[in-house]
C-alpha cells in the first residue's frame, strides 16, 4: 500500500450552514461541483469523472457540520476525505475545511484539484 499524507484545505463562504450541508452530503449538490455525477446504494456513494467511477462509504456526517467519507477502491482503500463547516458567526460566513489524502509527491496536483472543485461550488453561490 502506498504512504498518503494527509492535508488540509480551507475556503470561505457566505451561505448558511444548511445550505452548504446540502452541497457537500447530498448527491444533488455534490453533482453540481464535486463529480460530474453522485448516486447512492444502500451507505455507498458512486462518484462519476469523465466515464470512471469511484466508491466511498459516508461514515460519519453531522446535520449542518461535517461529512467524512471512506474510500473503497483499491487505491485509496482505507483512506479517508472530509468536508467540516465551520460557522463564523460574526461574519455570518463559513468557512469550508477540507481534510485528504496524497502521495508526496502529488500533494501540489490534489490541492490543486480541490481548488478547481471549490471554485465551481463558490460560482453555484455567487450566480
Amino acid at each position: 500500500m502506498i504512504t498518503l499524507e494527509q492535508f488540509s484545505l480551507e475556503f470561505s463562504f457566505t451561505v448558511s450552514p444548511k445550505l452548504m450541508y446540502t452541497f457537500i452530503s447530498q448527491p444533488e449538490g455534490l453533482s453540481r461541483w464535486f463529480a460530474d455525477a453522485v448516486f447512492i446504494e444502500e451507505d455507498v456513494y458512486h462518484f462519476v469523472w469523465e466515464g470512471s467511477e469511484q466508491k466511498a462509504r459516508l461514515i460519519e456526517s453531522k446535520d449542518n457540520e461535517f461529512v467524512k467519507f471512506e474510500w473503497l477502491d483499491d487505491f485509496h482503500q482505507g483512506y479517508m476525505f472530509e468536508m467540516h463547516i465551520l460557522n463564523e458567526e460574526v461574519s455570518r460566513e463559513v468557512a469550508l475545511l477540507i481534510r485528504d489524502y496524497a502521495e508526496p509527491s502529488e500533494m501540489d496536483y490534489y490541492q490543486r484539484l480541490w481548488s478547481a472543485q471549490i471554485r465551481k461550488l463558490q460560482r453555484l453561490f455567487n450566480a
